[in-house]
Formats: C-alpha cells, sequence, structure tokens
C-alpha cells in the first residue's frame, strides 16, 4: 500500500496561473483537482502613483522626440554641407538657399 502512494505523489502537478497567480496540484492518474491556493492580490496603486508615472513615460517621450528632432536636423544639415562640396568640386556655384519661413 505504501508503494502506491508513493506512485501517486509522483504524479502531481503543480500549475500555476501566469495571470491571476492562483496555483492549482492535480492529480496525473485520476485527473483530480487536489488543492488550490488563490495568489497574491495585486496591489492596488493610488491615483498619484499612477499619475506620477504616466508623467514619467510623458517626460520620457519628449525627451525621445528631441533627439530624433536633433538628428534629423544633423543629417539635413550633413547632406546641405555634402551637396555644397560636389557643386564646389564640379566648378558650379551652389544655388542660393530658399529661405525658410
Amino acid at each position: 500500500m505504501n508503494g502506491s502512494d508513493e506512485k501517486s505523489e509522483t504524479n502531481v502537478f503543480e500549475i500555476a496561473c501566469p495571470h491571476c497567480g492562483t496555483v492549482i496540484w492535480v492529480n496525473g492518474d485520476n485527473r483530480t483537482v487536489l488543492k488550490t491556493e488563490r495568489g497574491a492580490a495585486r496591489k492596488k496603486e493610488s491615483l498619484d502613483d499612477l499619475l506620477s508615472r504616466e508623467k514619467t513615460k510623458r517626460d520620457g517621450m519628449a525627451a525621445k522626440f528631441e533627439a530624433t528632432a536633433t538628428l534629423e536636423k544633423q543629417k539635413k544639415d550633413k547632406a546641405r554641407d555634402a551637396f555644397a562640396k560636389a557643386f564646389a568640386a564640379s566648378g558650379d556655384e551652389p544655388p542660393e538657399k530658399p529661405e525658410e519661413g
């Protein structure tokens, strides 16, 4: 009798839900649920925590936008310089810059 108890112990599977954290133990021989244990309750955030996290995210997006705008300006200036050098190498004058406005 003791040998069958050991066999049933080895066929018990522990399954954890990644969403809610609930854990269930299933007997693999007869496919019955032996035990369930609810996961830890998720901590409720305060409105201040949520607003703080969103402000941090918004500030990060603004910094990324500024970095992208600076990079695009540098690319444009580099292309303009390469264009002017190509004209100088050909012996022609580059056309005048159109006024940006």
